[in-house]
Parts: C-alpha cells; sequence; structure tokens
C-alpha cells in the first residue's frame, strides 16, 4: 500500500492548499464532535461540497468524530455521522469509545480509525482496539519509532503517525489542565492552551510545560520503512499556507528531494523557536520552546510565497478517453477516471468538404482540460476518412464528460432510527472506593470496599492492606515489564486492578484479574461505561450527567487531588534537575499557585492540582453506584478525617474545589 500524506483542513482554504499540493487524504470535522471545534469546520453543504472535491480528485475524506460525547448528545452524533456517510466521507476518527460503538451498531460498514486521544501505547492496547472494530490507530506522538516498529511487528492494523505540527506536553487524551482551570476541555475540542502560559519549576516564570512544535519530515524514509501507512500533519487552527508548506515538504521528502530550504519555509511559516524530533529517538532532546517575536516576523516573508503553491488546479487524475467517428453514426467520447466511465453522444459527423478531421486535432482538442484535475493518460481513436464534426461539439463532449464525471452518486444508509441509552437517576446510598499513592496512608480501619495502591508498592503493603493494584497510564515500552510484575501481584493473591489504559485492561483481564475501570478511560456516557467493569466516570462530566448513566456500579471522583497532565518528559527535570528536586517538585503558574509533579518507577509523571475535589457536604445529590477517593499526599491522620466529613457530611474546612461536577466544561 502506498504511504499517505494526510493533511489538515479547518477551512476550504486549507481543504484547497492541501489537495492542490498533493495530499492523499485529509482530516476534517463539523462544528461539533471534534477536536478543533474553533476551526471554520465544516457543515451541512459545506461538508458534501468537501468530499465532493476530493473525491474528484481521488484524495480520500476523514471526518474527526474524536471528542468524548455525552449521552444527550449522542442522538445529534448519530445524526452527524449518517449525513456524513450519506456524502460519502471515508473514515471516522474517533476517541471515544462509546461512540465507536454506537457508529457499529447503526453503521456496521463505516470504517474507524482510532484517534490519538485514545491513549494506546502497548500492543495489547492496539489489539484491544482492533476487536472493537477500529481498522487504523493513530500512534500517540509520545512514543519512539522503535516502540513502533515492536507494535507495527505484531499486528496488522493501520498504522498513522503525526510527522509535522504541535507538540503537546501531556499524553493525549490524558490532559485535563484546561477543563479544569478554565472550563474548556481538550477531550471535548476546546483546549485553551494553558501550557503555553508560564509554569515554573524554579519561580523565574519560565514556561516548562510548553514544547516546540514536533517535525519528523526528514526522517520520512526511516517512517516509511517502519510500516508507517500514513503520515499525518498537525494544523486544524493553521492558515492554508502552513498546510501547502507542510504538504509540499512530505512530498519532496518522499521523493528524497527534502531540502535544507523546505526546512526553512517551514520554520518561517510557523514555529516555536524552531522544531523537535519529540520522542522518535527516545532522548528527548532540546524539546522545549516557546513562539517568539522572531518566529512571527519571519512568516511574513513567505506566506505570499506559498499561496502561489495552491493557486492553480494540479492536474491529478489521469483520464483515458475513446473517441469513435463514423459513417452515419453519431460520434461517441467514452472517458475513463477514478474508476468511473461515462459515454457521451453528439451529431452524426458530416462529409468534409476541404479538410476532413485528423487523429491529431481531434487529440488536441480533447486534451484541453484547462484548470481541471484531469490529464490525458491514454487516447484511443476510431475515425472513417473524410468526416467532419463542429470544433464546438467536440469542445462539448470533452466538458460534459468532465461533468458527469464529477457527478457523485448518492449514497443510500440505511440504518435504524437512533435509541438513547441514557436513563435515569438511581437512588442507592453510594458505597466508597479509594487509591492511595502511599500505603502507610492506609487506616487500620475504613469503610472502602475497594482499595488500590501503586503497582511499585511492596509486595507486603499489598498482602497486609488486601489491595488491589493501581496500574499506571502510561506503559511506554513497559508492557513486558508490566507482565511481569502483575504476575508476581498475582501468585502473591492480589486478585483487583485499577486500569486507565484500554491495554493495561486487556492484559490484566487476561491475567486473571479482576478489572476495574480507572478515570483514565474517559468515561463520558452509558455506551462507554457498559463495556468498562464498575468505571470511574470522567470527572469532566456534570454531576447530573453522571448520576443519568445507564450503566450497572459507575462512580465519580468525590475527593482528591486529581491529576492535570500525564507527561512522558518531566518538567521538573528539564530544568532543574532531578537532584534539586528530590521527588517534591512543583511547578508555579503565573497568578502564584503550586502544582505538585509525582514522578514514579513508571515512564510518565503527573502534574496534580493543587487544591482538591470535595463532595462531601453534598452527599444528598450523589447518585451514582459509589464514590472514588483518590488519595495523593494525605496523611494517616488526614485520611481518617476526610473519611468521618464524609460521613458527617461536613463542610471542608480549608480550600477545596467542587471541580467540573457543577460548572461543566464547553
Amino acid at each position: 500500500m502506498q504511504i499517505e500524506i494526510l493533511a489538515p483542513a479547518g477551512s476550504v482554504e486549507s481543504l484547497t492548499a492541501a489537495v492542490r499540493c498533493g495530499a492523499n487524504a485529509v482530516y476534517l470535522g463539523t462544528k461539533n464532535f471534534n477536536a478543533r471545534r474553533n476551526a471554520d469546520n465544516f457543515d451541512g453543504s459545506a461538508l458534501k461540497s468537501a468530499v465532493e472535491y476530493c473525491h474528484q480528485r481521488n484524495v480520500k475524506v476523514y471526518l474527526t468524530a474524536n471528542t468524548l460525547v455525552a449521552d444527550d448528545e449522542m442522538s445529534s452524533a448519530y445524526n452527524t455521522i449518517k449525513t456524513a456517510l450519506e456524502y460519502g466521507v471515508d473514515a471516522f476518527i474517533v476517541q471515544d469509545l462509546g461512540v465507536a460503538k454506537m457508529i457499529r451498531q447503526y453503521f456496521p460498514s463505516a470504517r474507524l480509525h482510532a484517534s490519538t486521544q485514545c491513549s494506546v501505547n502497548t500492543l495489547d492496547g492496539v489489539n484491544a482496539l482492533k476487536e472493537l472494530g477500529f481498522k487504523r490507530i493513530v500512534v500517540p506522538r509520545e512514543m519512539s519509532i522503535d516502540e513502533i516498529k515492536e507494535i507495527r511487528e505484531k499486528t496488522d492494523v493501520e498504522l498513522e503517525m503525526f510527522v509535522h505540527g504541535a507538540l503537546c506536553m501531556c499524553v493525549s487524551g490524558q490532559c485535563y489542565m484546561s477543563a479544569m482551570l478554565g472550563g474548556r476541555s481538550g477531550n471535548r475540542g476546546l483546549c485553551a492552551q494553558p501550557c503555553r502560559l508560564s509554569f515554573s519549576a524554579d519561580n523565574s516564570g519560565s514556561f516548562d510545560l510548553s514544547l516546540k512544535d514536533l517535525s519528523l519530515i526528514d526522517k520520512i524514509k526511516e517512517i516509511e520503512s517502519a510500516g508507517i501507512i500514513s503520515l499525518k500533519i498537525e494544523g486544524r487552527m493553521k492558515r492554508p499556507e502552513y498546510v501547502a508548506a507542510a504538504v509540499t515538504a512530505c512530498k519532496n521528502a518522499l521523493c528524497g528531494n527534502y531540502s535544507a530550504r523546505d526546512e526553512k519555509i517551514l520554520k518561517s511559516v510557523f514555529s516555536r523557536s524552531g522544531f523537535t524530533d519529540g520522542y522518535f529517538t527516545g532522548k528527548r532532546q532540546d524539546m522545549f520552546g516557546t513562539r517568539q517575536k522572531e518566529d512571527v516576523v519571519s512568516a511574513k516573508d513567505v506566506l505570499k510565497e506559498l499561496s502561489h503553491l495552491y493557486d492553480n488546479e494540479n492536474p491529478l487524475v489521469p483520464i483515458d478517453l475513446k473517441f469513435e467517428c463514423r459513417e452515419d453514426l453519431p460520434a461517441k467520447l467514452t472517458a475513463s477516471a477514478l474508476g468511473k466511465t461515462v459515454t457521451i453522444s453528439s451529431s452524426v459527423p458530416e462529409k468534409a468538404i476541404n479538410k476532413p478531421m485528423t487523429e491529431e486535432v481531434l487529440k488536441q482538442r480533447l486534451s484541453k482540460f484547462g484548470n481541471t484535475q484531469y490529464f490525458l493518460r491514454d487516447f484511443e481513436i476510431e475515425l472513417d476518412d473524410g468526416l467532419i464534426l463542429p470544433a464546438s461539439e467536440i469542445n462539448a463532449m470533452r466538458r460534459s464528460a468532465v461533468e458527469k464525471l464529477n457527478e457523485q452518486t448518492k449514497i443510500t444508509v440505511d440504518c435504524a432510527p437512533f435509541v438513547s441509552a441514557g436513563g435515569i437517576e438511581k437512588c442507592a446510598e453510594p458505597y466508597y472506593t479509594a487509591r492511595f499513592a502511599d500505603p502507610e496512608a492506609i487506616p487500620d480501619r475504613h469503610p472502602f470496599k475497594r482499595i488500590f495502591i501503586p503497582i511499585w508498592s511492596t509486595i507486603e503493603d499489598f498482602v497486609d492492606n488486601r489491595a488491589g493494584v493501581e496500574i499506571p497510564r502510561g506503559l511506554f515500552g513497559m508492557e513486558e515489564e508490566l507482565k511481569n510484575r502483575l504476575a508476581k501481584l498475582k501468585k502473591a493473591g492480589v486478585k483487583n486492578a485499577l486500569c486507565s489504559n484500554l491495554g493495561a485492561y486487556k492484559t490484566a483481564k487476561e491475567m486473571g484479574f479482576n478489572v476495574f475501570g480507572d478515570f483514565g478511560l474517559n468515561v463520558f456516557n452509558s455506551n462507554t461505561a457498559s463495556m468498562i467493569n464498575s468505571p470511574i466516570l470522567s470527572f469532566e462530566l456534570t454531576l447530573e450527567r453522571a448520576n443519568r448513566i445507564n450503566a450497572e456500579d459507575t462512580g465519580i471522583i468525590g475527593y482528591g487531588k486529581v491529576p492535570l497532565m500525564l507527561t512522558r518528559n518531566c518538567p521538573i527535570k528539564n530544568n532543574i534537575g532531578c537532584y534539586e528536586c528530590m521527588k517534591q517538585g512543583t511547578l508555579t503558574d503565573r497568578k502564584g499557585y503550586k502544582f505538585p509533579v509525582k514522578c514514579s518507577p513508571y515512564p510518565c509523571v503527573e502534574i496534580l492540582n493543587p487544591i482538591p475535589i470535595y463532595l462531601g457536604d453534598r452527599m444528598n445529590e450523589i447518585h451514582t453506584d459509589f464514590i472514588h477517593f483518590y488519595f495523593t499526599d494525605e496523611s494517616k491522620n488526614e485520611v481518617e478525617k476526610i473519611i468521618d466529613m464524609y460521613n458527617t457530611s461536613a463542610e471542608y474546612g480549608e480550600k477545596y474545589t467542587r471541580g467540573l461536577y457543577y460548572r461543566g466544561v464547553l
């Protein structure tokens, strides 16, 4: 299969730039249910026109449906998918497992691509998505090429990879910072990019969460040889000149012609103090940067030049013609392109008085496709001697053939009417569960039905506390270590596993653990909840929506300093080093708030909210099956105090937050 250049299309202009510069596919979104809701996007007739334009040029269209969707929004998502299929969209990029379930149920022929927001970073995760019907997976930006190769060798699922564009500090799908700090959810398509603001490890006002843009275009040949099927360019919020430059650079790289000039143009059109190769090599060097004045100024010199790359139609589509001109029979032109054949008839030719038609003249007239996407590949002619047909008729036959080739066949989508999976509020009094970062903080007597502690805790901690294992959200390159550790814990008698990662969920289940779903699975609707055992629902849900999830045994986080980011690149280590940190690092924002940074033996660190969620005085409003306590740095005495506060529905005496349970997210 030929490798694909996949370009962003946040607007009609960007779509045109992508196609005319040689993209093989574009990805775009509607006004809702996509991770770039602030882009111009495509709705109604605009989406229909976009698909027609692309398909006429042999370019595929992938629709981004890569946000979390609530129960009361699922009907609208159903209608969006149905309309897109009727317009001929080739595939859907999906994050929400509940949306994927809905698509499989109602539109079984639809092709599913798993968004990088699915947070899958192990082979078991890839296989889990395959079992759920996904044909392609967008691998996380946080994976090295060696880690990707290892997965590629063991699966037949198509792999898509980002090769250029913005690089997030957080592992895709695991960022809650924009939602918690500003009410604009990255998982819902409205990230406010707070990581580009000042978060300093040394109180200097530095920007320790801001990464340079990724660029791997100079490594495309290596990526191609690794078995990647699609080269993805990030940038649906970028201008069309950016898209034109990136697509052109990818084309040049695939042809072995990527040059220093290409790189200079890319840096000029948009960069943050240059580019980084990110996690590609595994070294993670020189990744941090911010957009400087020089970066902005340099763009002015190249934008006009870049716009000329897509001024005119690029003849991308070969067309084969057969012209038949027989005495006493209407002339016929048969045109074939993109697997479609049309035939146009004209009048009966006359006997020529002076100059009869020749093959040369006919070919010349029939190959004038002007500013269209077609170019003549093959020409066949059957012409009797001494005949003539007016030039206007020949031209009209050519134009008519092109018009008919461009006509799109209406697609009929047969599906049942949508039925909501949402339910009614539950009434039972919720039970308690908890996770403890420090096993020493577990009280001797407590009300928790299930307890979980980190996987790196000692065997004795698990046995003494009758605790289950909390598996880390980030498992990059550590799948075998995970399995070995789980095998030891199982042998020691550990039965339960709390999983925030789809791959870990599959691994632990196959190893015989009782598996429970953690918040990192981003369970946002009844469909997803029904697929996961006893899920802790996304804390981006409002309490009203959480209460109405129609699935067995669902819970919410009722207390805790919840993680805002999961990152594979420690901002503390980058700025001041591990020696100065001593596992007590914090990031200070521009308002003076200090955000704890917690590291672990596994390859990621977490950035926590500085103040805890607390709902103990709102117990009468919670109608989920259980309440989960997320203990991080609390002592045993503090834990006991919090339990007592919940049992008495007491007010929290210190600074706290209700999280997003009442204000919700955009």
